[in-house]
């Protein structure tokens, strides 16, 4: 490898980053270096005077003081944000004394233009998934209170800020070029973007909340609106600075650009989803084509006088949000713009802050932007609360909302950064909303998480369950929740074993549970409401004609009510709650996660289906059910049950309020004639006499319409079995169970009895109990399949 020859190097004013100063590049560019052995020993060039090798090392340095921050703030819930700024703080001028050898080597002026150039472009990117993300065809759908909401926090803010500025610039007798740099902190900091908002109620983990989904209603809204005004103010601004015809040109540019986004691109993309098998994966050819595309947008709204990300933005808004193309290409780039791009633009946007220049007591320019800055605020909380309380809102969830809807993160500090570049802001003003920012996205998540549990509403006041609100003759509510299609047809024929029939109406809530893929924003769909819908795509369209189908075979017997809840799949929980809770619901009845085949051997885990049934076992507003489908119940087809076929279905009862629960949904079931039901009781041989314990009562209470002397239905068996310990338990049940078809048992978490005693080894799957871990994971003969019942535990 030889060594290169030193580089003539050429001054050049610093057109995008401060105007004022000058450095000097080489020419032409040395990118790659020789290597640090041309360089030891030697009078080569240093291996990071090459651009690639810093830029390198750049990015190494600044993840690695990110993450060290992060490492240390999550433990106090701050988000990540708040670690990006206070690492790009620790790496640029805000720490005095840092050595130079390490500002030349590392951050010299030449090499952040390399850097801030790396990060305009993976902001343009995220501007186009901003828009892939957001579905703007739900702003017509957002109901009245996210509406004014939405208005309110953008207009009152800034006629207040407007007020303030005015009134400050003629107490300290600011200038009109000075007021401009105001007029800027007044327009940014009125709005509410709706990717900052995003990213916190994410964090949060309040994104498919009722507070996360009015906060993204309204931040929708207010981002629409932000989006015209500002255009329009940036193109009223350009007829004072430019010629009367170019700012005319630019906007017949601008409407040119957007009549072909809207009448060219929309209908393209919709072709491409068009062209799309239904499952299969979008053709990659349309995806490349579709990020040069947006690249390019970039480009011509530069030549309009817009902001290079204004064109990527509009034409990400033309790709219909989620699958199939809008997830393909949210999977296709968000690792990259998420896990690299976003990190390098916050970072080297807050490695030019410097806390000296802050002075807030001697600098009029200063003073004002701090005033401006406090009024916005201060209007923005007062703003967001008005339509919330008017709509009788609990006062901590609209100041919750509040907050949510004055936080800041990587769109504001971006365009700061932007302003700071072309001299819109100077650099004291750029460092105080820097630290301004930092201080909002550190105390809001903190504050926001001490007003406001979304789990506390699941806390009920009495039980709900189907022992007290749910007799053999009335109405029961069932919330049955899909994951697969494959999921339905057990669902169904356990809906019919449930005894639909006149006097005895069952109302079944049909939750479908989809990944939220490729949108910003969760859905939760009512199909009963709205035959379209806010997207015109037609989700869990199987589901409905399934359940539809199970409806009219029951009419008037049965009433089916479909939903859709598109949401991230940690925080599906939310949502089963939310609905079981609104709907009064006395049972939810999961899909168990594992799949088998029909030979018995497994064919497929989902783990993450079974820490969504874990997270409801814990939160859940009524009893749950996990329907484990070992295939019998396969066989169990709802026409057969009025032509009176047989339906073995087994109970095992070993004592306590789970069981309690599950017996009472057994004796339900044997209301239906072709439920043939076998009560087994176990209990310890040293126990037979009468016990005054209260829970005993209470066992003997519920069995004693199963007893022999008080049944008078045939179809009904009540068996005593003696047992001294669990593997005697385990022999019995294993001896019987496989002439079933369902059998149904208690969850009994963590209840030790004499029954189960020695059965530890049964604990693979703490959701389903001793019982039924033993029914699933032993290898017993048959293909009976099992329902795991636990009695409402969230109760206040």
């Amino acid at each position: 490898m030889t060594e290169l020859n030193p580089r003539p190097f050429v001054g050049s004013e610093n057109q995008d980053y401060n105007l004022s100063s000058r450095f000097c590049m080489p020419i032409p560019p040395y990118v790659n270096s020789n290597g640090i052995w041309q360089f030891i020993g030697k009078a080569g060039n240093h291996p990071w005077d090459a651009s690639l090798p810093r830029l390198e090392l750049q990015i190494i340095v600044a993840f690695s003081v990110t993450h060290a921050c992060h490492f240390v703030l999550k433990r106090f819930g701050i988000p990540m944000i708040a670690s990006q700024i206070t690492g790009g703080l620790i790496l640029g001028q805000a720490i005095p004394g840092l050595n130079r050898y390490y500002k030349h080597v590392l951050f010299s002026d030449t090499s952040l233009g390399t850097l801030d150039l790396v990060a305009t472009f993976g902001y343009i990117l995220f501007q186009f998934l901003t828009g892939v993300k957001m579905d703007v065809s739900m702003i017509h759908k957002t109901g009245k209170k996210s509406l004014f909401t939405g208005l309110l926090t953008l207009l009152i803010p800034f006629l207040l800020g407007a007020a303030a500025l005015e009134k400050m610039s003629r107490i300290l007798g600011i200038g009109m070029e000075d007021k401009m740099k105001l007029w800027v902190v007044t327009v940014v900091h009125s709005l509410s973007r709706f990717p900052s908002i995003a990213c916190l109620v994410s964090d949060l983990r309040i994104i498919n909340s009722e507070l996360g989904r009015l906060g993204l209603s309204c931040a929708l809204v207010s981002e629409m609106i932000g989006l015209i005004l500002t255009r329009s103010a940036i193109w009223i601004a350009s007829i004072y600075h430019a010629p009367l015809h170019s700012a005319y040109r630019n906007l017949g540019i601008m409407v040119v650009y957007l009549l072909a986004v809207v009448f060219v691109v929309r209908p393209a993309m919709l072709w491409v989803v068009k062209q799309t098998p239904e499952g299969k994966p979008v053709n990659s050819l349309h995806i490349h084509n579709i990020i040069m595309l947006a690249l390019g947008a970039g480009y011509i709204s530069d030549l309009f006088g817009q902001h290079i990300y204004f064109g990527p933005f509009v034409f990400g808004l033309a790709v219909p949000a989620g699958p199939p193309l809008g997830s393909a290409l949210v999977e296709k780039l968000d690792p990259m713009v998420s896990g690299l791009f976003i990190p390098l633009v916050v970072t080297s946007a807050s490695m030019r802050t410097n806390l000296s220049d802050i002075k807030l007591l001697d600098d009029n320019l200063a003073k004002s932007t701090a005033v401006i800055v406090a009024v916005v605020v201060l209007a923005k909380v007062a703003a967001t609360m008005i339509p919330p309380l008017y709509c009788k809102v609990p006062k901590r969830d609209a100041f919750a909302l509040a907050l949510i809807m004055s936080t800041k993160g990587i769109v504001e500090i971006s365009t700061y950064n932007i302003s700071r570049n072309i001299e819109s802001l100077t650099d004291q003003m750029f460092s105080f909303l820097t630290v301004e920012i930092l201080v909002t996205a550190i105390i809001i998540p903190i504050l926001v998480k001490f007003l406001y549990d979304p789990s506390r509403k699941y806390a009920g006041y009495q039980k709900r369950n189907i022992m007290q609100h749910s007799k053999a003759s009335g109405e029961l509510r069932i919330l049955a929740c899909i994951y697969r299609p494959d999921n339905i047809p057990a669902i169904i024929k356990f809906l019919q074993a449930s005894c639909p029939k006149r006097g005895s109406l069952v109302t079944v809530y049909v939750l479908h549970l989809i990944d939220l893929r490729g949108r910003a924003a969760p859905l939760f769909i009512s199909h009963k409401m709205q035959k379209k819908t806010v997207s015109n795509r037609s989700y869990s369209e199987n589901v409905i004609l399934s359940f539809k189908l199970f409806e009219e075979k029951n009419w008037g017997t049965a009433c089916v009510y479909p939903f859709t809840a598109i949401s991230p799949p940690k925080l599906m929980h939310e949502d089963v709650c939310m609905l079981a809770l609104d709907k009064l619901a006395s049972i939810v009845v999961l899909p168990f996660h594992r799949k088998w085949f029909i030979d018995g051997s497994i064919e497929s885990d989902d783990n993450t289906k079974r820490a969504l049934n874990c997270s409801v076992l814990e939160r859940a507003p009524c009893s749950v059910g996990i329907l484990i489908d070992r295939g019998r119940i396969g066989r169990f087809i709802s026409s057969e049950l009025s032509l009176g076929s047989s339906f073995r279905v087994a109970m095992i009862f070993l004592g306590g309020s789970d069981d309690r629960e599950a017996l009472t949904l057994a004796k339900r079931m044997s209301q239906n004639t072709s439920i043939n039901l076998t009560v087994f009781r176990f209990i310890v041989k040293s126990d037979e006499m009468i016990s005054t314990n209260w829970e005993k009562v209470l066992d003997s209470e519920v069995l004693k319409e199963v007893k022999p002397e008080n049944n008078f239905n045939q179809r009904v068996k009540y068996v005593v079995e003696m047992v001294n310990e669990g593997q005697e338990t385990l022999a019995k049940i294993q001896s019987v169970v496989p002439k079933y078809d369902l059998v149904i048992v208690g969850r009994r978490d963590n209840t030790e009895t004499p029954q189960t005693s020695g059965l530890d080894r049964c604990r693979e799957f703490p959701e389903l109990g001793i019982v039924g871990n033993c029914l699933v994971t032993e290898d017993l003969p048959g293909r009976y399949s099992v329902l795991v019942v636990q009695q409402q535990q969230t109760t206040v």
